[in-house]
C-alpha cells in the first residue's frame, strides 16, 4: 500500500512510474486469493474514516484512485471485544461509543476515565501529525525542526498503552476493553507505545468501512492512475538488489540478472530487507546499518484460518462487526505471555471476521456463498523448522501442526455461531511461514518493525535514506495498517518532491 500510494501520487505529479513486485499479485496486503467459488482478503479487514467523505484518509484513497474506490460503511457497531460471556460493542461516533462503554462501566470514576481516555488519544494523534511531517523534510532540516515538531508525540510514544491507561483507571476489566484492538497492531498493553494504540483507536471513532467489490479493487485501480501517467506494475518482479553507483541510487538488479536504470528508486520492502538484503554488504558497513537494525524488533506473526461456506451471509445471520475474543481474563499482557510459554493454554486473542457480509458486491461475485477470516498470534519459531522446505511441500508434521491450530480456532467460532456447526464447505490455513513465503517478512511479521515505544525514536524510520536517490515507504515509515501505509507514501512522494502534498489533495477533493 506504501509504494501503491507514493506511485499514484507521484503519477499526479507527472512522474513516470515502473513498480516491481515478487508476488503474483500487487498491492501487498490489500491483495485477495482465490479458490472456486470463494475469495478472501489477506490484510483489508476494515479501514476507519474512509466512508466520511470529509476526513483526509478519504481524501487521500480518492485521490490516488481519482475517486474509483467505493466504500460499505460497517454501521452502527463496527467491533465486539469479548470475554468470555461477556461482550462489550464499539459504536460508530464518538458520543456513542463513550455512551455505550458507561453503560457497561457506571461507575462515576470509570466514566471520568473513559472521557478522558478519549480526549487523551484525540490529542495524541493530533501530535502525530508533526511528528510525520517532520520525517519528510530533508535530514539536515528535519534535525533542527524535530524538536519543535515532534517533543509532544514522544510524550505520548515512548511510554506504553499499559502505563498511560493505569494512570487513568485501575479499573482492569475498562484498561482490558480499551484495549481490545490490540492485534491491530500485535502487541499487548504493557508492550506498545501508546500513541500505537492511540492511533488505531481514533482511526476508529467515526466508524469502519470495507471496499465495495473486495480489497483487489484498490490496487486495481490504483494502477489505472499510474498508468495514466505511462507508468506500469509488473508482478513476479524481483529485485534483488538495489544498484548504487558512489553515493547515489542508479536503478536495480533483477532476479534473473537485468539491470533496470532509474532516477529515483523507492523501496516498499521493510527497512529490514532493504537494509540487510538489497544493498551490498559494502554499504551496510559503510553506513551502518545492522547497528540501526539492531534497534529494531520484527513485529508479531499469526496464523488465520480462511473458511468458505456454501450458504449466504443472511442464511447464516453473519454480522459485519468483527469480533475480538479472549479468554475471561482482562489482562492481555497475562494471557498473551501464558500463551508464548505453554502453547496449549487458551488463545491470548482469537479475531472474527466476515468479509463476505462486509462487501455489498460480494453476492454478485458468489452468489449464495460466504466466507470468514479466523486469527490469531502465532511465533515465527513454532513453525521455523519447515522454512527451507517449499511452499505446500512442508510435510505431515507442518501439516498437523496446521490442522491443530484450525480445530482450535474453529472451536472458538462455534463457540460463538453455533448454527455454522457443518455448514463449513472448505477452509484452509495460512501460516507465519505463507507470510514469508508471499510478503517476504524473514520472519512472518505481518506488520513490519515492532511498535514499541523505542521504534518511534529511531531517526532512521524516515524517507530518506543515507543513500542519495533511495527513499523508503511502507508501513516502517509511519505505522502498521493500511491506513498508515498510505500515509506514508504520501510522505515519501512529499519528501521526494520537496514539497508538503497533503494541502494539494484536499485543495482537489473540496475543490
Amino acid at each position: 500500500m506504501g509504494a501503491l500510494a507514493a506511485g499514484g501520487i507521484l503519477a499526479k505529479e507527472g512522474k513516470k512510474i515502473l513498480m516491481l513486485e515478487r508476488h503474483y499479485a500487487a498491492g501487498g496486503y490489500t491483495h485477495v486469493f482465490k479458490r472456486p467459488k470463494y475469495e478472501w482478503d489477506v490484510g483489508i479487514h476494515y479501514i476507519g474514516e474512509v466512508h466520511y467523505e470529509r476526513s483526509f484518509l478519504r481524501m487521500a484513497f480518492d485521490y490516488i484512485s481519482d475517486k474509483n474506490i467505493h466504500w460499505a460503511q460497517i454501521e452502527g457497531v463496527y467491533d465486539k471485544i469479548v470475554f468470555g460471556d461477556k461482550i462489550y460493542e464499539f459504536h460508530t461516533g464518538t458520543e456513542n461509543f463513550k455512551a455505550k462503554l458507561k453503560e457497561y462501566f457506571p461507575a462515576p470514576k470509570d466514566q471520568e476515565a473513559i472521557d478522558k481516555y478519549v480526549e487523551l488519544i484525540i490529542d495524541a494523534v493530533k501530535a502525530s501529525r508533526k511528528f510525520f511531517s517532520a520525517r519528510a523534510l530533508p535530514p539536515l532540516m528535519s534535525w533542527f525542526a524535530s524538536p519543535f515538531m515532534q517533543g509532544k508525540m514522544l510524550k505520548y510514544s515512548d511510554r506504553t498503552t499499559r502505563e498511560v491507561l493505569e494512570e487513568l483507571t485501575d479499573n482492569e476489566k475498562l484498561i482490558g476493553v480499551l484495549t481490545g484492538q490490540y492485534g491491530d497492531y500485535g502487541l499487548p498493553p504493557a508492550q506498545s507505545s501508546f500513541i500505537m494504540h492511540a492511533m488505531v483507536a481514533r482511526h476508529y471513532l467515526r466508524g469502519a468501512a470495507y471496499p465495495i467489490g473486495g480489497a483487489a479493487v484498490i490496487a486495481e485501480e490504483i494502477a489505472k492512475v499510474i498508468a495514466k501517467a505511462g507508468g506500469v506494475i509488473l508482478t513476479r518482479a524481483e529485485v534483488t538488489e538495489i544498484l548504487v553507483e558512489g553515493s547515489t541510487a542508479v536503478g536495480v538488479k533483477m532476479l534473473d540478472g537485468k539491470e533496470l536504470r532509474a532516477p529515483l528508486v523507492i523501496s516498499n520492502a521493510g527497512v529490514m530487507n532493504t537494509y540487510s538484503g538489497l544493498l551490498s554488504e559494502r554499504l551496510q558497513k559503510k553506513y551502518l546499518l545492522p547497528k540501526k537494525l539492531d534497534k529494531v524488533s520484527a513485529s508479531a506473526s499469526h496464523v488465520a484460518l480462511y473458511i468458505g461456506m456454501k450458504y449466504s451471509d443472511e442464511e447464516l445471520g453473519l454480522e459485519k462487526a468483527n469480533y475480538w475474543v479472549y479468554p475471561d481474563n482482562y489482562n492481555h499482557d497475562e494471557t498473551h505471555d501464558r500463551f508464548l510459554k505453554y502453547p496449549e493454554a487458551d488463545l491470548p486473542v482469537a479475531y472474527i471476521s466476515f468479509p463476505s457480509a462486509k462487501d455489498p458486491d460480494f453476492q454478485n461475485r458468489y452468489p449464495g456463498r460466504s466466507t470468514i477470516q479466523i486469527i490469531t498470534i502465532a511465533p515465527y519459531e513454532w513453525f521455523a523448522k519447515w522454512e527451507d522446505n517449499r511452499w505446500k511441500k512442508r510435510g505431515a508434521e507442518y501439516d498437523a501442526l496446521k490442522e491443530h491450530f484450525s480445530q482450535r480456532l474453529l472451536d472458538v467460532l462455534f463457540r460463538y455461531f453455533p448454527q455454522l456447526k457443518g455448514k463449513i464447505d472448505h477452509y484452509e490455513l495460512s501460516s507465519p511461514l505463507s507470510t514469508r513465503h508471499f510478503a517476504n517478512y524473514q520472519q512472518g511479521e505481518i506488520y513490519g518493525v515492532s511498535h514499541t515505544p523505542d521504534r518511534f525514536r529511531q531517526k532512521f524510520l524516515r524517507p530518506h535514506t543515507p543513500i542519495s536517490g533511495l527513499f523508503m515507504t511502507g508501513q516502517d515509515i509511519v505505522t502498521a495498517g493500511i491506513g498508515g501505509a498510505l500515509m506514508s507514501g504520501l510522505v515519501t512522494a512529499s519528501a521526494i518532491m520537496r514539497k508538503d502534498l497533503s494541502g494539494k489533495i484536499v485543495k482537489e477533493s473540496l475543490g
